[in-house]
């Protein structure tokens, strides 16, 4: 069986969906009694793909939100307390969505595997960043020709470059894609120089200077309720993969010629029966879902039940390679642009 772990992404959302799911005493609760809050295994679901084979899989809120990030004890208490439950729930391989991944591996989780009476199993948990990684660069290599940007020629900013997605977006890019220039945006500067170094290229670049010059920008960063993109000043077209979380680069990059894509995001070949994928606002709920969901889901059909993606920076093309031949084979394809006569986007399937 495959587990997902996730949360909302805010308090209120949090609130309305334990209302909808008939927990009351949550959806009265205020933050504090949220932070006490164990974790809930809230759905159970059946998955078939296209040669017919089914497997099972289980969905738990972590009952985190946002709003908890600043209180540590709290946050990582939420997240061991998730695992616990997936671990004691039987399932064999689970992914950890949305903050879970990030806070494990920022409050460096690893040296928690004592959680009350049980010893975690790393081998049973994922972070799902190789199939993000690739569910990426797939859209950029799809999309970008969709716009006229031929990647050959053209310049790929990596915002976030040093995080584990992207730095494993810019070893795809520099090796497979072929793209003229690689621009290297990151917060600090020894791991961007580390990085550089490893790829054997790439210009390192502020954001302020790599935005005017970018064909494509993948946003595989949070990005900062006071950051402020002047539209007139990128490119156009211009392809922008939002694969940060929450996915909110739409509000802030809106303009002709700029075409926002929700990054990391697959699409089943057939509807799912669940709940928590209309609390994520996705466009089509019963098919949509995170890429590092679906990690789990295909390491649960291939029968690979480890921790696939594990540790910061330890993605290899290898096995995005793998996972990838395993997404289209098990029946997934990334999220892709539909691009209307009056060059609007709107969301669809490739």
């Amino acid at each position: 069986m495959f587990g997902l772990i996730g949360h909302s992404t805010n308090f209120e959302e949090a609130r309305a969906k334990a209302r909808s799911l008939g927990f009351e005493e949550f959806a009265e609760g205020n933050l504090d009694m949220w932070c006490s809050a164990p974790p809930q295994l809230v759905e159970r679901l059946e998955v078939t793909n296209p040669s017919g084979k089914k497997i099972e899989g289980a969905y738990i809120d972590s009952c985190f939100v946002p709003e908890m990030l600043s209180r540590f004890k709290t946050a990582r208490r939420k997240v061991l307390s998730a695992m616990e439950l997936a671990q004691k729930s039987g399932l064999d391989i689970t992914a950890l969505g949305g903050f879970t991944s990030i806070i494990f591996e920022n409050f460096n989780l690893l040296k928690e595997q004592q959680i009350r009476s049980t010893t975690l199993e790393w081998q049973r948990f994922t972070t799902g960043n190789t199939h993000t990684a690739w569910v990426i660069c797939r859209q950029v290599e799809t999309n970008a020709p969709r716009l006229g940007i031929d990647l050959r020629q053209a310049s790929v900013a990596v915002v976030g470059a040093t995080g584990d997605i992207g730095s494993a977006v810019c070893r795809w890019l520099s090796q497979r894609t072929g793209i003229k220039e690689l621009l290297l945006v990151a917060r600090q500067q020894q791991p961007l120089l580390d990085l550089q170094q490893e790829l054997g290229g790439g210009q390192i670049l502020s954001l302020e200077e790599a935005l005017p010059q970018a064909d494509v920008v993948v946003w595989v960063a949070s990005l900062p309720q006071t950051l402020s993109i002047d539209v007139d000043k990128l490119k156009s077209p211009c392809l922008m993969i939002d694969g940060g979380y929450p996915k909110n680069l739409d509000s802030k990059a809106n303009g002709a010629g700029i075409h926002v894509l929700k990054g990391g995001i697959v699409e089943f070949f057939s509807d799912i029966t669940w709940q928590m994928m209309e609390m994520a606002e996705m466009a089509n709920p019963s098919r949509q879902m995170f890429a590092c969901f679906a990690e789990a889901i295909l390491l649960e059909f291939e029968g690979i039940h480890t921790n696939f993606s594990w540790g910061r920076n330890n993605i290899s093309l290898d096995k995005m390679d793998l996972i990838g031949a395993a997404s289209l084979r098990h029946g997934f394809e990334a999220l892709s642009l539909s691009l209307q006569p009056d060059a609007s986007l709107a969301m669809a399937p490739a």
